[in-house]
C-alpha cells in the first residue's frame, strides 16, 4: 500500500529499538525524511545507519531523552517543522508490591510517560495547524485501558495521556491535524526483555527465562496464542501517519492479540 507520505518530514521519538524502530522502518520505507531519537547513542546511530542503508532514506539520529527539557530542546533544534510525529518510550519497570510505590516513583512515571509526550506535542502542534496538515501518533500501552496491578508505573499516567489526547485531537482536527494512540499489549521487544528481571522480582520468581516465561503466559492469556513482535504493530502506526487516516481522530487502537476483553 502506498501511504502517500513520500517526502514528508517525520520524527520517531524512541526509534532505536522495539516498536519505535519497527515504525521508523515503515516510515522510511514509505519515503519520508526521518529523524529518530533515543538516549543510547551507539544503538541509536547504528539504527539510523541500518535504516538508511536498507531503505535508501535520509535518517538523522538525535541523542535525546524526551522526558527531560534538555532532551526535548535537542529534538526541537534538530527538526523544527515535522509533518509527522510518532512517540514511544521504554516501558517503565514493573512495580512489585503496590504499597511500596513511592511519590518519587509516581513523579518519574508522570515525567516520562505523560509530560514528555505532551510537551513534544504541544511544541509541534502550532506549526502543523499553520501548515494545515499533520499526523501525531503515540505508541502507549493497553494497560491504560486494562488496569494491571504490576503495571502501575505504566498504566495510570498513560490513561491520563489518553484523556489529554482525546480532548486535544478534537480541537486540532479541523486544521488537518490528526492525533491518535496505538495501545500495544504484550510484545516481545528488547525493552520488554530488559524488564523481565523486574517482573521476576515483582512476583518473587527466580530471574530465569524458563521460570518467568511460563508464569507470564499463565497470568496473561493471549487468545492469539503468541506474544506479538514489533512488526505486528508498526504497519498500523505508519498507516495512522498517512493521509489515508484523515478521518480517524482521537482513537485508541488496541493491538494485543485479543487479551483485553472489551468491545470499547
Amino acid at each position: 500500500m502506498d501511504l502517500q507520505i513520500k517526502g514528508k518530514k517525520a520524527i520517531m521519538a524512541g526509534g532505536s529499538a522495539g516498536m519505535g524502530r519497527a515504525t521508523a522502518e515503515r516510515l522510511a520505507e514509505a519515503g519520508v525524511e526521518l529523524y529518530i531519537t533515543a538516549r543510547r547513542e551507539e544503538r541509536l546511530k547504528n539504527a539510523a545507519q541500518e535504516i538508511s542503508e536498507k531503505y535508501g532514506a535520509n535518517v538523522t539520529p538525535v541523542v535525546a531523552d524526551s522526558s527531560t527539557e534538555e532532551g526535548r530542546q535537542a529534538l526541537f533544534k534538530a527538526c523544527p517543522d515535522p509533518d509527522i510525529l510518532a512517540i514511544t518510550i521504554k516501558p517503565p519497570a514493573p512495580n512489585g508490591d503496590f504499597l511500596k510505590v513511592t511519590p518519587d516513583m509516581w513523579r518519574n512515571s508522570i515525567e516520562t510517560t505523560l509530560i514528555g509526550p505532551i510537551e513534544i506535542m504541544r511544541h509541534y502542534i502550532p506549526g502543523m495547524k499553520e501548515r494545515k496538515w499533520g499526523r501525531i501518533v503515540n505508541i502507549a500501552t493497553f494497560s491504560a485501558k486494562n488496569p494491571m496491578i504490576w503495571r502501575l508505573m505504566s498504566g495510570p499516567a498513560r490513561s491520563a495521556l489518553l484523556n489529554y489526547t482525546a480532548s486535544v485531537s478534537r480541537e486540532i482536527a479541523q486544521h488537518g491535524v490528526t492525533l491518535n494512540n496505538v495501545l500495544p499489549g504484550m510484545f516481545q521487544t528488547e525493552g520488554a526483555s530488559e524488564i523481565m528481571k523486574d517482573y521476576a522480582e515483582a512476583f518473587g520468581l527466580e530471574p530465569d527465562p524458563e521460570v518467568v516465561r511460563p508464569h507470564f503466559l499463565a497470568n496473561n492469556h493471549i487468545p492469539a496464542g503468541f506474544i506479538g513482535d514489533a512488526d505486528d504493530l508498526a504497519p498500523m502506526a505508519a498507516f495512522l501517519c498517512s493521509p489515508l487516516a484523515r478521518f480517524i481522530v482521537g482513537q485508541n487502537i488496541v493491538i494485543d492479540g485479543g487479551q483485553h476483553a472489551s468491545i470499547f
